[in-house]
């Protein structure tokens, strides 16, 4: 299957976006059950992060954002020189593999390796996938394909994620690597699914240009790096709320169960949710949406302060349930506004600059947060989270901006 879009109007979407979407379920639904669970498997107790264990932890996690920082951008002109499907099916089965591989050792050493080259297969996994996305997606259906594929990609997460909690509950600590080998088969479940839905027609591609040129194309223009920045703080907050939620929750006397169901229908939600907000990004505009999605992110982070201050005052858990809606609207319309500006040669190469920023984000996440709490306590995490909040906003507003001023062309008009 070739992976040019093609420029007739009858072009065959339904296909290509059907293999990549089910794809990008499995993989994210299999990542997150490991993300869940990883701590909890490498200090080998089910609850709980002592002082002593949180700098190994962090360090060993971060190994694989640091991979895919350091090879995605290789990874992504690889994708456009060769091929999107090839570079996908490669992340998938290297991915499978090195899953799989956890589940025989609890060697820091061992298991940071192993998370580094993940980071690399899941930098060429991301940046392939949102390339073919954005290769079957009309100008103007751009963001509600990438909504659908948010809806994928998060739906997986978090939905991966409950299941990971769900296995801390269910499983002993000693048997937690049985849930590597379950995700290491999700994946593999994967990989014949794009089999079975592009029939097998997946090539290599010919003729592409070298990868040198492919990067120089890519990363010599400022206004993609305008609208992939912002990620770098929120993927600071999500890089350590995934760490380090599944082993604190017990903890702190919150029943795992309780928090497995409660991020099982976030994950419902988000199908439903991203695909409306992707085609109100078509409609009304992307900087739009993105404003919408920055109000909401702070409103929840605002909110969570005051519940932990205060307790979970109905009020209080009214405005985080609304601010994660409103939050919401950030994925589909920052990647739509992302694939605005790429062009077909280069676009996983484009793809891959924000898999760059999001890989990047996770591991200062962990440095940042880490530190601050060593050196400050909880007050120092009230600093991490109003310092991502503030961010987050300045940067919103400069994209604003910079969109009024029509140096980062990626509003389209209202319909």
């Amino acid at each position: 299957m070739s992976d040019a879009a093609p420029s007739a109007p009858d072009r065959p979407e339904a296909r290509p976006l059907f293999a990549v979407f089910g794809a990008t379920f499995f993989i994210r639904f299999a990542f997150g059950i490991t993300t869940a669970i990883f701590a909890s498997y490498l200090i080998g107790q089910s609850q709980g992060l002592g002082g002593a264990s949180l700098g190994t932890v962090g360090l060993v996690i971060a190994m694989s954002p640091i991979g895919e920082f350091a090879t995605v951008l290789l990874s992504g002109a690889a994708a456009d020189r060769w091929g999107r499907w090839p570079m996908l099916l490669a992340g998938m089965v290297v991915a499978a593999v090195l899953t799989a591989l956890v589940s025989t050792t609890r060697s820091a050493i061992a298991l940071g390796a192993i998370n580094l080259c993940f980071g690399v297969a899941s930098g060429a996994i991301l940046a392939s996938s949102l390339a073919l996305v954005a290769d079957a997606s009309a100008a103007g259906e751009r963001g509600f394909e990438m909504g659908r594929f948010d809806a994928m990609n998060l739906s997986g997460w978090v939905l991966g994620f409950a299941a990971g909690l769900a296995a801390l509950t269910i499983l002993p600590n000693s048997a937690l690597g049985t849930a590597f080998l379950l995700s290491a088969a999700v994946l593999t479940a994967g990989v014949l699914f794009i089999l079975l839905a592009t029939r097998g027609r997946v090539r290599w591609a010919e003729g592409r240009p070298k990868v040198p040129r492919l990067l120089a194309q890519a990363l010599r223009r400022p206004e993609v790096w305008w609208v992939t920045v912002p990620w770098l703080t929120i993927y600071m907050l999500i890089g350590t709320a995934l760490a380090f939620l599944g082993s604190s929750s017990g903890g702190e006397g919150f029943p795992r169960i309780d928090l497995a169901v409660l991020i099982g229908g976030g994950g419902i939600l988000l199908v439903f949710t991203q695909p409306v907000y992707g085609r109100w990004s078509d409609r009304f505009g992307r900087i739009r949406l993105l404003g919408v999605g920055t109000t909401g992110l702070v409103v929840v982070l605002f909110a969570a302060g005051l519940i932990a201050a205060y307790g979970p005052l109905p009020v209080l858990l009214a405005a985080a349930g609304t601010g994660v809606i409103a939050a919401l609207a950030y994925g589909p319309a920052a990647l739509a506004a992302l694939t605005d500006l790429s062009v077909s040669l280069t676009r996983a190469t484009t793809m891959a600059i924000y898999s760059l920023t999001i890989s990047l984000g996770m591991v200062l996440g962990l440095v940042v947060s880490t530190t601050l709490y060593d050196a400050l306590g909880t007050p120092g995490l009230d600093l991490f989270f109003g310092g991502i909040s503030a961010t987050l906003v300045a940067l919103t507003v400069l994209q604003w901006r910079r969109v009024r001023s029509g140096e980062l062309p990626i509003t389209t008009p209202a319909r």
